[in-house]
């Protein structure tokens, strides 16, 4: 082997996967494929590194099965019924076909050495002048820089200054999708890329039972008119771009979008260590109506109250998936939203009769958090959903609307718990309000508390359901908030103080009387108006 060539990603072992029996162990990115049925997920260090390797995964899969077919024949996918034939002999198949993807990538294989004289993979000569950093910049899960160094790392001493090979293909993929604005450029006048563009987007992938099927389900093989998309050309496949923040048009080819090199990347070595890398600015697009991407959350665009477009929006990671179910399904009953384009497909996929209709669905998201403007990380975060798969379909509309009720019922239960936190905090003597204040911990714990119980109820929901069935399933939810909250509610009286029972009269600053505060008849106010909010206020005076 020619020593300038070294660690070759088809064969090494680096890709971490959760085996069937719970183990996890390290494979090449063709086994990866081939064997993905026999693998229950990809098991990296980082739910966002998950992320970046899936779509590697996913332009390998594009690359190969929008050209040939699950025999490895030369047949492009010309039309909507060639597209939606060939998913559905690939998830009857139940794995990835190793003929093609074996012929495909051996055409390339050069193209996919760590390290080599001419085109390392995911890396660019360009990036030599680059801003320098050491291994723990690239260690997504030390989330530190030259300056700011993590307190509690999982890496110490001498270990976060160097990582194996296997390590550093892994994470030159997360910085390249994730990295933060931080870096300088080398040339004069350049615009500002911003983050990685996956840290520019709400990342959400629907998840199988095994790898194989998450591949499948996020595999979209048409775009949102019903086309082909254009043909796959993966950055292995194209001389590599060595313009410093280069903007170019949206790729409307999903390979190349999914390796999209949002940076210049460089890794520098020491023998077998990774010691570093060197980074400068690369492509990048206009975020609105960017619809070719098809993992992400959108949130619509307004000029003088008219919806102008879409673009990406980002994850709160305050705000917990389910609260977003509205926005994830939202394109689904033709209102203002716009779905994800996986969820868009997914429900494709049902509508035609593919993927059978008794099934869950899970959608997960990951996420990273920037500081002032995307200038250095701060979080890391990741959450998942499941509910019934015919919620996305024509007859789930009923029980989408019902949900989205539901939501908003949390919400308000929520903000009533919070003005009852900061009546009670007022009663003893407090003032009731700014920042961190005993209503924002109030409304925080009301989301814990239901937080699981809700996610189970959303798995009960089932579009075949009757109006009664649905109706009772309603009240059983609301049965159960009513009950967390007002014992939320008992809770927060007896933390108020004997000073909250007496109770006062506050006045503003003109002096008028704003009102009387005490525990014992703001708990009556605020039992009542759970009640209210919950729908079971007449029911509960019967009783």
């Amino acid at each position: 082997m020619d020593n300038d060539r070294i660690f070759n990603l088809l064969r090494e072992p680096w890709i971490r996967v959760l085996c069937q029996d719970g183990t996890v162990k390290e494979v090449s990115l063709t086994d990866a494929l081939i064997q993905a049925h026999r693998f229950k997920s990809l098991a990296g260090e980082m739910a966002t590194q998950d992320m970046a390797v899936l779509r590697l995964l996913l332009a390998v899969m594009h690359a190969v099965f929008s050209k040939t077919d699950a025999e490895g024949v030369c047949a492009p996918i010309e039309d909507a019924d060639s597209a939606y034939e060939r998913w559905a002999v690939l998830w009857r198949l139940g794995h990835v076909p190793e003929v093609p993807v074996r012929d495909y990538l051996c055409r390339y294989e050069d193209r996919f050495w760590l390290f080599h004289p001419e085109h390392p993979f995911y890396q660019a000569d360009t990036a030599k002048g680059g801003t320098g950093y050491t291994a723990a910049k690239l260690n997504g899960e030390l989330l530190e820089s030259g300056n700011k160094i993590r307190l509690f790392a999982s890496r110490c001493g001498d270990a976060k200054q160097g990582m194996t090979f296997a390590e550093a293909a892994r994470w030159l993929l997360h910085v390249n999708g994730f990295d933060d604005n931080s870096a300088k450029p080398k040339g004069r006048d350049l615009p500002s890329v911003g983050a990685g563009w996956l840290g520019k987007i709400g990342l959400i992938a629907a998840e199988g039972d095994d790898l194989f099927e998450t591949l499948m389900l996020n595999m979209v093989l048409l775009d949102e008119h019903g086309e082909p998309w254009a043909s796959a050309s993966p950055c292995w496949e194209s001389a590599v771009r060595k313009g410093e923040r280069t903007e170019i048009p949206l790729p409307y080819d999903q390979a190349a979008l999914l390796t999209l090199q949002s940076r210049r990347l460089l890794l520098e070595r020491r023998g077998d260590t990774v010691t570093g890398f060197r980074l400068l600015g690369g492509d990048f697009f206009d975020r609105e109506n960017a619809f070719a991407e098809q993992m992400t959350v959108w949130k619509p665009i307004y000029e003088k109250k008219q919806r102008i477009g879409f673009q990406p929006s980002r994850h709160d990671p305050a705000k917990k998936l389910w609260r977003q179910f509205p926005t994830i399904t939202s394109g689904a009953d033709g209102n203002d939203g716009r779905s994800p384009g996986v969820v868009a497909w997914n429900a494709e996929l049902q509508n035609e009769g593919i993927l059978p209709t008794s099934r869950t669905i899970c959608y997960s998201i990951a996420s990273i958090r920037y500081g002032d403007k995307d200038f250095f990380v701060t979080d890391a975060f990741s959450d998942k959903i499941s509910f019934h798969m015919n919620l996305l379909g024509s007859l789930g509309n009923a029980w989408r609307t019902e949900i989205q009720a539901e939501i908003e019922r949390c919400e308000k239960v929520a903000w009533m718990v919070g003005r009852f936190a900061g009546n009670l905090q007022v009663a003893a003597g407090g003032e009731g309000s700014g920042e961190g204040n005993a209503e924002q911990k109030a409304k925080e714990m009301l989301y814990y508390r239901i937080d699981v119980p809700f996610r189970n109820w959303l798995m009960l929901p089932d579009a075949s359901q009757s109006d009664a069935e649905r109706i009772e399933l309603q009240l059983r939810w609301q049965r159960e908030l009513e009950t967390i909250a007002l014992d939320l509610g008992r809770e927060l009286v007896e933390e108020a103080g004997p000073m909250a029972y007496v109770g006062r009269t506050v006045k503003d600053k003109e002096g008028r009387i704003r009102g009387f505060y005490s525990a014992p008849s703001d708990y009556g106010k605020f039992i009542n108006s759970i009640r209210k909010i919950t729908g079971r206020s007449d029911e509960n005076d019967k009783s």
